[in-house]
């Protein structure tokens, strides 16, 4: 079983990024789930939500300690929390910063870093800070656990009409613009 656990702020889109890409992942005949740990449960306020996915009935409904990855939505939250704590051996981080990473920033645990300016792109395809459709799209180019094809779909049959295109230009955004290292020294270029 794989699972992921996102770091974002309420109002961010974290829960519902973890809805879509657990309906991306059952879309490609696998089994997901979606669990939100709000904390707080107000706006601004840093939250987690989780994903697991696997080839077989998941039956465990738990928060998620130790993630094969995170993505995290809020780059404020990379120095205010212990995000990297748990994460396994091998594992990713998909990033939201404006700041140049490398693995030299991130415990020796992560094996494969994606970083991107999900700011700058949410602001130029929404004119405001929504960035979860962006990592997504991030977290699927970096980690290939799901296609941008499975995520496109399903944005187009769970979203709003109204916010449909824009969501589907910022998900290939996050695909095609994301920076990926991994330890073994290979950068690897967004494949389009």
């Amino acid at each position: 079983m794989k699972q992921i656990r996102f770091h974002g702020r309420g109002g961010q889109g974290a829960v519902m990024a973890s809805e879509l890409l657990c309906h991306a992942l059952v879309h490609e005949g696998n089994y997901g789930q979606s669990i939100p740990a709000y904390g707080f449960e107000r706006r601004g306020a840093p939250l987690e939500a989780f994903v697991k996915l696997d080839s077989k009935p998941i039956r465990e409904r738990t928060q998620v300690y130790e993630p094969d990855g995170i993505i995290v939505l809020d780059s404020a939250l990379i120095v205010q929390l212990p995000i990297f704590n748990g994460v396994k051996a091998n594992g990713f981080a998909i990033l939201n910063s404006r700041k140049k990473m490398t693995l030299d920033d991130v415990p020796e645990n992560v094996e494969t870093l994606a970083t991107i300016d999900a700011v700058r792109i949410a602001l130029e395809v929404f004119k405001a800070p929504i960035t979860n459709t962006i990592l997504l799209g991030a977290f699927a180019q970096a980690t290939k656990l799901v296609s941008l094809q499975s995520l496109s779909e399903c944005i187009e049959i769970n979203f709003p009409k109204k916010i449909v295109e824009k969501n589907l230009v910022a998900v290939a955004r996050g695909f095609n613009e994301v920076q990926v290292v991994t330890r073994s020294g290979q950068l690897q270029k967004a494949e389009g």
